[in-house]
């Protein structure tokens, strides 16, 4: 269920058997926050085109960090039944050899995060390392060059490699060959880093990591120590050491490599951090990015998108979010008639989320996600009247079912319902919009619109003119219209693209001009003459 740095080596090779097997893998991120606020009018709008929304998004995921990724492998077994995988990998990005790396944290996001139980102790003590493309070359490097160093500049980890040493050269004055010391509490790094240091500075002696935080030092000849060096067990060979370094990059390796479906939830901040902290940095260009994902992932599926198709074709609640969506579908006998659902089942390992709601843990989410697709599309299959459906789909006839929302990734507050990630996005269609005049009174910047109409609904805003103000929401829009009816200072009416754009104002008063002018000369060409 819960996967720290320790337990990550071991648990790889289980993940990369259980990926290749799997019918699809469902993924959930949590970060260290959403949008950043040190970025003038960074916050998503209903203006927003892709493109800008993007702009907007890579910013803040160039501030904020994963401090968990769930990953949930669904297998399809026989007799209609899916058995699921579900973890949870507390992240920290990796500060061996490469430059320190900073990141910024939203109080907002921190609080929410520890009102569902997030144990920061384990993101900062015991979090999975990683590295994009970028990063990893300029380590491969310093490995070759042997300039390579851990990025710990703190008094703690000082005091760790001071405690180490000075147990090991107090111990081996008077040890034996073969004699072995133990050193324990060593987290994370500190267990490869001790073995270095000891290594460089004593010619006699050996080690190796005994997992549980501890590190084994034996006294050996010269001679010994050289056999050993030239093993292929030795866990401080170069290979070994850029192996750690990659840490959860090696799993993401692994998901690309199998090209399984992806599904997430409303996942467009997912896969912006999947290609800044594991691929490579994000580029400029939007169309790039969307090229990138595509050709890493071919397969993606947003259950946002999935469910919105579900409720105009099946009787089913509106929901707000994925945890109403699972419980709507477990709880409802939406198709009475048609063969049953899958058999959802946790595996023996993962069994807790069966008996308790987890929301907003990375691992719990992943599950949910996985399970609202496969009955989310079994619905839309069964109701479909072009399909006679068998008593044991398969995934593939759930992906032919899908076809028109594969790769379709939810659009929220914005001027398209879903972004196209291979081929091109719908025109950004908006809804209504509202003008705000103001008469008189001193001129009003968007912030202070705004705050005027925040107690209506939330409203963006857009300066229009000098005067004028667009406001755009999905809803209440006659409500405000009737509040405003009779304001002093603020004339609120329905934008009319003919009345209200600048663009076409001023194309009206230069033809008014040309008009003016045309008949003025007209009139002057007619006068009598003397």
């Amino acid at each position: 269920m819960e996967v720290d740095v320790e337990g990550f080596p071991r648990l790889l090779p289980r993940l990369r058997r259980r990926i290749l097997r799997a019918a699809f893998v469902a993924l959930d991120m949590e970060f260290t926050g959403l949008h950043s606020t040190s970025v003038q009018n960074n916050e998503p709008s209903l203006f927003d085109s892709p493109a800008e929304r993007y702009a907007k998004a890579r910013q803040s995921v160039q501030r904020f960090t994963l401090v968990q990724l769930g990953l949930a492998i669904f297998s399809k077994e026989n007799s209609n039944k899916y058995v699921v995988h579900s973890y949870n990998f507390f992240l920290f990005p990796s500060t061996l050899g490469v430059r320190d790396v900073e990141f910024t944290l939203s109080a907002s996001s921190i609080q929410f995060l520890s009102h569902y139980g997030f144990d920061y102790n384990k993101f900062l003590k015991d979090g999975i390392p990683y590295m994009n493309e970028v990063q990893e070359k300029i380590f491969r490097q310093q490995l070759l060059a042997g300039s390579w160093k851990v990025c710990s500049t703190n008094n703690a980890d000082r005091d760790v490699l001071k405690k180490a040493i000075d147990e090991v050269t107090s111990w081996i004055a008077a040890a034996k060959e073969e004699d072995t010391l133990i050193l324990q509490d060593l987290n994370g790094y500190h267990m490869l880093e001790v073995q270095l240091v000891l290594r460089q500075a004593l010619e006699n002696v050996w080690t190796e990591p005994l997992g549980d935080k501890k590190v084994m030092v034996k006294k050996v000849s010269p001679e010994h120590r050289r056999l050993l060096e030239n093993s292929s067990s030795d866990h401080c060979q170069k290979k070994l050491i850029l192996l750690s370094a990659r840490g959860f990059t090696n799993l993401f390796h692994v998901l690309v490599k199998a090209k399984k479906p992806l599904v997430g939830h409303n996942m467009f901040m997912d896969l912006l951090h999947l290609h800044d902290k594991f691929y490579r940095p994000l580029p400029e260009s939007y169309e790039e990015f969307k090229r990138n994902i595509h050709n890493l992932f071919p397969v993606i599926i947003d259950t946002k998108t999935v469910t919105k198709s579900v409720q105009k074709k099946c009787l089913f609640p509106r929901v707000s979010s994925l945890l109403e969506a699972y419980t709507v579908l477990c709880s409802s006998n939406l198709n009475p008639k048609g063969p049953p659902c899958p058999v959802i089942a946790l595996a023996s390992g993962c069994s807790r989320y069966a008996e308790k709601k987890s929301p907003h843990e990375a691992g719990y989410d992943a599950f949910l996600c996985g399970s609202v697709l496969l009955m989310s599309v079994h619905l839309l299959l069964c109701r479909s009247a072009d399909n006679a459906v068998e008593a044991d789909p398969s995934f593939s006839q759930y992906l032919t079912m899908l076809a028109e929302h594969v790769n379709k990734v939810n659009f929220i507050r914005g001027g398209v319902p879903s972004i196209n990630f291979s081929g091109e996005d719908a025109p950004c269609r908006l809804p209504p919009a509202l003008v705000v005049h103001i008469r008189g009174g001193p001129g009003l910047t968007e912030r202070q619109i705004y705050q005027e109409f925040k107690a209506c609904c939330r409203f963006d805003v857009r300066r229009l003119s000098k005067n004028q103000f667009l406001l755009l929401s999905n809803k209440y829009k006659q409500l405000v219209l009737r509040a405003y009816r009779h304001h002093p200072h603020l004339q609120v009416s329905v934008y009319r693209h003919w009345r209200h754009s600048p663009s076409v104002n001023c194309l009206l008063q230069i033809s008014g001009i040309v008009a003016l002018w045309s008949l003025l000369a007209f009139a002057l060409g007619r006068a009598p003459r003397c």
